[in-house]
């Protein structure tokens, strides 16, 4: 998420730590390269300027000029704009004190608007709420059977009516909520290839006659600027609550999240991570700028592990590692449970520093399947022994994997590696010496 954008600000803050002394010309130098950088990642140019106006007024004051690491408090004043410009703070849904809940989903086709319905579906469901899709897309009959597909495989009803028009669906799907003890209905609605008055009038028609709760506006993260333009027209026509931000695991280059706020005066309520209908995250300002500077989220980090991490296997985990008996059965284990959280690339993306990582260094979700193959060849003892692998079991293993003996060779040396960490971590201060001490094994 936002690789380049966080590379090339990395770049720029380099430059800014390695100055031995910050003056008002060097402040300038430097937010004319922040000024850039945002510009490339399509932030709308009005809010860059501002953005730059504002970051400058702090730091050109005494307390950056006499402080003594002036490079970090302009970073963080730098943070500080940004979180601002975000949101300042997450929104939350609105529900009603009267269920059904009604939330509409409204966006141009193509941005992922079903999809997201439901994602959102999931999100309630996991919360303990008894939500309804409502297909009212009638223009696409592929629309309607892929709400009811992804209604199935998340165990939520799919209220549809290929014969009535939207507004009427609209309608009675919140009749059949409260009959079926629905307290959410989720509205999705057909989207076009283009802002155009037909598809306004009928969203519009269908805000009337259901007086929806929440009205969510989904977007395609990686159009950048278009997308603030066409949120605009729907805000103009709606008068929208919140934004969605989808495809955001892709080459979203950050302009989209960095400007809607500020453009149109609409908090982001959610981001799309990835294709899952678990790939849903709440938008945190606070979070998003920190990924956007390099620093990581540790926090929604710790809570995926939350939901996705057996809590028995863990203790269980912990008492190997402090006897020392981590084993390859332990290491597989670990990596099936990191792969519930999502692709790796965007777990490892939350770490504070990965976007400092040489490229060759961070391993990608192909190299974890190539070692899940190479240990599921093995036999439960080579497993819980891996000293008894020699020359010829590595043969059987690469035939059985489908690798070769150099790659048993390279996960070997890695596992060799993790053991010693391991290690490390079990005795007392362990984790201290392990932060300072060792670097990251490399790429499979």
């Amino acid at each position: 998420m936002f690789e380049d954008l966080s590379l090339k600000l990395e770049a720029v803050f380099k430059r800014l730590r390695g100055q031995g002394k910050i003056s008002e010309a060097n402040v300038a130098e430097t937010l004319r390269e922040v000024r850039r950088v945002l510009l490339d990642a399509d932030v709308n140019y009005k809010v860059a300027k501002q953005f730059i106006e504002d970051v400058q007024k702090r730091a050109i004051g005494q307390e950056v000029l006499q402080s003594i690491t002036p490079g970090q408090l302009i970073i963080k004043i730098i943070y500080d704009e940004l979180v601002k410009v975000l949101g300042a703070s997450k929104v939350d849904i609105s529900f009603s004190h009267m269920p059904p809940t009604v939330i509409l989903i409204a966006g141009l086709q193509g941005s992922g608007k079903t999809t997201f319905a439901a994602k959102l579906a999931s999100h309630l469901k996991s919360q303990g709420r008894h939500p309804l899709l409502v297909a009212a897309d009638v223009y696409r009959p592929a629309a309607i059977d892929q709400l009811i597909t992804l209604g199935g495989q998340i165990d939520v009803p799919v209220y549809s009516d290929r014969e009535a028009g939207a507004v009427a669906i609209a309608q009675h799907s919140v009749d059949h909520a409260r009959k079926n003890a629905r307290e959410v209905v989720i509205i999705d609605t057909a989207g076009r290839l283009h802002v155009d008055e037909e598809m306004m009038k009928e969203v519009e028609a269908i805000k009337a006659s259901v007086h929806p709760n929440e009205i969510l506006f989904v977007v395609d993260a990686m159009t950048g600027q278009d997308a603030v333009n066409t949120a605009k027209a729907f805000n103009d026509r709606l008068n929208f609550d919140g934004a969605v931000l989808t495809k955001m695991d892709g080459d979203a280059r950050g302009g989209a999240a960095i400007s809607l706020r500020a453009t149109v005066g609409k908090p982001i309520k959610f981001i799309s991570v990835g294709e899952k209908l678990d790939a849903l995250e709440r938008f945190h300002p606070e979070r998003l700028a920190s990924r956007i500077l390099g620093h990581g989220d540790i926090v929604t980090l710790v809570e995926k592990a939350q939901e996705h991490f057996d809590e028995e296997k863990a203790v269980k985990l912990e008492q190997k590692i402090r006897k020392a008996q981590f084993t390859l059965e332990d290491f597989l284990d670990q990596l099936q449970e990191v792969k519930k959280m999502g692709p790796l690339s965007q777990v490892l993306g939350m770490l504070p520093g990965m976007n400092r990582m040489p490229q060759d260094a961070v391993p990608d979700d192909k190299a974890l399947v190539k070692i899940e193959a190479i240990i599921q060849s093995m036999t439960p003892e080579e497993r819980q022994k891996p000293n008894v692998i020699n020359g010829n079991r590595r043969r059987r293993i690469a035939m059985g994997s489908g690798t070769t003996v150099q790659d048993i060779n390279k996960l070997m040396k890695q596992f060799e590696q993790m053991q010693k960490m391991m290690k490390s971590i079990g005795k007392p201060g362990g984790a201290g010496r392990l932060m300072r001490g060792h670097r990251m094994p490399a790429g499979f």
